[in-house]
């Protein structure tokens, strides 16, 4: 009777700890008809990630008690379009993207890939992840730096590898009932070999942080980060808000960057505009560098979304760049020539589970 009893106590433990635990997959796959004009070579084509980036994706939690949690998210961006998986960056430097050569024959969880442990103390999260420094990029574009639309600020920035995601890294989020604060600490590295007196041991080390407040319609925060390089400092800084009118969010972001020698800056406006079951979306966004003639980008873009369902919707959008002092950027795949103008267009539609 004792062993069973101890058989029945050991399965009752068993299954609450089960219980206490949980593993999600999760997706999107985003489809998105684009083309682009240029006044040198236009493009038509199929691909992805025009509304949301495609990806596939595992998260899970489990509750460890006492208001500790330990949990895992990893996630692969993939070209739905072709079936191949993104890239990543072993090392926050050129040399690391060796790897995402090799990672384009399945999938690569470039995206995320991290373990945390979290309590009310806030979270560690360890592994590749977004840096802070992107941010306020994404969060303050209405078009969430994905398609065409994607904010001039972060398709003509210098600030290389570490400009979105960083591997290697640990970092803090403190814990969210701050009365509307939060913000985040991250220490990323290059793990290159050390004590040989190499000029480029520290490069791919990097420090970011990000701090903000939120209070019902109104979000603000800052973000600045540090990457070391032997060729010369990457620096990346930038301060965003956005205000929700019920009616409408406005929102807007500015941005000052510095590769080595070469100062980079720029700014957008923008707006969501929710009209029933769809919504508007439009920006006006500038970047310009210091480098000869002071090159100098303007992005006007607008889109409509959709929503069929909560996971699904259909989208357009529609953008063109004007580029002046030397400045070749062009939209979707297109080329175009110094000091002209570049014309996009993505019509897609994206399910998400």
């Amino acid at each position: 009777m004792k062993k069973s009893l101890i058989a029945l106590a050991v399965l009752a433990a068993a299954g609450a700890a089960s219980a206490q635990s949980s593993v999600t997959l999760f997706g999107v796959v985003d489809a998105t008809f684009a083309i682009g004009r240029g006044t040198i070579t236009d493009r038509t084509q199929l691909t992805n990630s025009g509304y949301n980036s495609s990806r596939l994706g595992f998260r899970g939690t489990e509750d460890l008690g006492g208001g500790m949690s330990a949990s895992f998210w990893i996630e692969a961006g993939m070209n739905n379009d072709t079936g191949e998986g993104f890239g990543t960056n072993v090392n926050n430097q050129a040399s690391g993207a060796g790897a995402a050569v090799a990672g384009r024959q399945g999938l690569t969880f470039n995206r995320r890939s991290t373990v945390s442990l979290a309590g009310g103390w806030g979270e560690l999260r360890l592994g590749r992840d977004y840096t802070p420094q992107f941010f306020n990029l994404s969060v303050f574009d209405p078009f969430g730096t994905n398609g065409v639309g994607t904010t001039q600020t972060l398709n003509s920035i210098i600030t290389g590898v570490t400009a979105v995601r960083a591997s290697n890294a640990i970092g803090y989020f403190i814990p969210g009932n701050l009365g509307g604060f939060y913000g985040q600490v991250q220490y990323y590295m290059g793990e290159n070999v050390r004590g040989g007196g190499a000029a480029t041991e520290d490069d791919g080390n990097g420090l970011g942080l990000r701090v903000g407040f939120a209070n019902g319609p109104f979000n603000i925060a800052l973000a600045t980060s540090r990457t070391e390089y032997a060729a010369g400092d990457v620096r990346q800084s930038n301060l965003g808000g956005e205000w929700n009118f019920g009616v409408a969010k406005l929102m807007g972001h500015i941005s000052k960057d510095r590769n080595g020698a070469v100062d980079g800056k720029g700014w957008l406006i923008g707006g969501l505009f929710p009209i029933g079951a769809g919504e508007i979306r439009a920006s006006f966004s500038r970047y310009e560098t210091d480098t000869a003639g002071d090159p100098e980008t303007k992005k006007l873009a607008v889109g409509y979304v959709h929503n069929l369902s909560k996971r699904t919707a259909v989208y357009t959008t529609y953008a063109r760049v004007r580029n002046n002092g030397g400045a070749v950027q062009a939209l979707n795949g297109s080329t175009t020539g110094a000091n002209t103008s570049s014309s996009g267009l993505d019509i897609g539609i994206r399910h998400s589970f």
